[in-house]
């Protein structure tokens, strides 16, 4: 487990006291800052998050009492715990300025080794465990604000179909009502419109699930013998209606057939979810898919000639809840990407990008074939 590094800081007019002091602390994720005043340590204090302060008392200019005290002046300085080091046989009174000047500890001279080690080893598990507080704190607001965002996006996402539906189940009540029962062809195109509505719906609580699947390790997979190629040509051809109301030209070059053994239904998942991206996000351009073995895997790529993603994008979008720049009034909860790129891994492979501003998008699914090593 790699330590969290700490910055210690020496404050001496003596090089030689800063050097062996130095030799005592020093440690595995400890960084040594040394100073030889007062003015030269709250440079390096205002510069270097620092853990510890030891200060020698007695400095010519500003002495350790004084820096002690302008340390608890300034909001950048003032949470610094602070020991000093002070000569032998000091009296009970330089003990009482130091602890009002801000001190938690004192060091008596001549230095005890052990000592000094003990106390600063204290200092530095305090720090550590203070750090760790902080991530912690920050993971789980950014968890508070995630769920927020969740909540907000899955009610705002399932509104509008439940908006649509009520409305159609008020028009159909007054018509019923009135005896006005619309013509056989109306109605078809009503329902055909209510189930489009219930499939997004349940489209939408299918990825919840997957998600909620993929964190705990039980995104299930139920692999056999099937056709990468015969699937290819199914989900084109099931985007065909989409991308001619989008006017999109949609192209698929795939061999006759490529057996792989794999979750047919996982699989067609993550390419549908790939064309409705490339459809929505690729400027009205056409849309490539290409199927292809190449050695030992089977290579499943969608390309669009939209306005591409970013750099700093690229990893981001493959997380929960994100988005490219510029897409978020876009439909959805920014979970596709993720869902798939889970059902890829679970079948030994791999999701990749491969885009840059202006020149398009391309999603390359790699998967290994049979009798290949995993």
């Amino acid at each position: 487990m790699t330590l969290e590094t700490v910055t210690l800081l020496l404050v001496d007019d003596l090089p030689e006291n800063l050097v062996a002091l130095e030799a005592l602390v020093r440690g595995p994720g400890r960084r040594v800052l040394r100073a030889g005043s007062g003015e030269q340590a709250l440079d390096l204090m205002l510069e270097h998050e620092v853990a510890l302060a030891i200060l020698d008392v007695q400095m010519p200019g500003m002495d350790g009492y004084e820096l002690a005290e302008l340390m608890r002046g300034t909001a950048r300085t003032r949470h610094i715990p602070i020991v000093f080091v002070t000569a032998a046989g000091t009296g009970p009174g330089a003990a009482f300025r130091g602890y009002d000047a801000g001190a938690v500890d004192f060091l008596p001279k001549p230095l005890e080794p052990r000592i000094v080690r003990s106390k600063v080893d204290v200092f530095v598990d305090l720090a550590r465990q203070r750090l760790h507080l902080e991530r912690v704190q920050a993971e789980l607001e950014r968890a508070v604000r995630m769920r927020d965002d969740f909540m907000s996006m899955i009610s705002h996402e399932l509104r509008n179909p439940l908006n649509s539906l009520f409305l159609q189940v008020q028009l159909r009540r007054r018509m019923a009502d009135a005896g006005q029962l619309p013509p056989l062809e109306t109605f078809a195109q009503m329902v055909d419109r209510d189930e489009k509505q219930v499939r997004s719906m349940v489209r939408l609580l299918d990825d919840i699930l997957d998600v909620a699947r993929a964190r705990t390790g039980r995104l299930s997979m139920q692999p056999a013998p099937m056709d990468l190629a015969a699937l290819a040509r199914r989900c084109v051809d099931g985007m065909a209606e989409p991308a001619q109301a989008a006017g999109v030209r949609l192209g698929l070059q795939a061999p006759d057939s490529l057996p792989y053994v794999g979750d047919a239904q996982r699989l067609e998942q993550v390419l549908l979810n790939l064309l409705t991206n490339a459809l929505r996000y690729g400027a009205a351009q056409p849309v490539e898919v290409l199927l292809r073995a190449h050695g030992e895997e089977a290579c499943l790529s969608v390309r669009d000639h939209g306005p591409g993603i970013a750099p700093d994008d690229q990893d981001r979008i493959f997380g929960q809840f994100e988005r490219a720049a510029g897409t978020e009034g876009t439909p959805g909860l920014g979970l596709g990407l993720y869902i798939s790129r889970q059902i890829v891994e679970a079948h030994g492979g791999r999701l990749a990008l491969r885009s840059s501003p202006g020149a398009g998008a391309e999603f390359m699914v790699c998967l290994p074939l049979p009798g290949s090593p995993a």
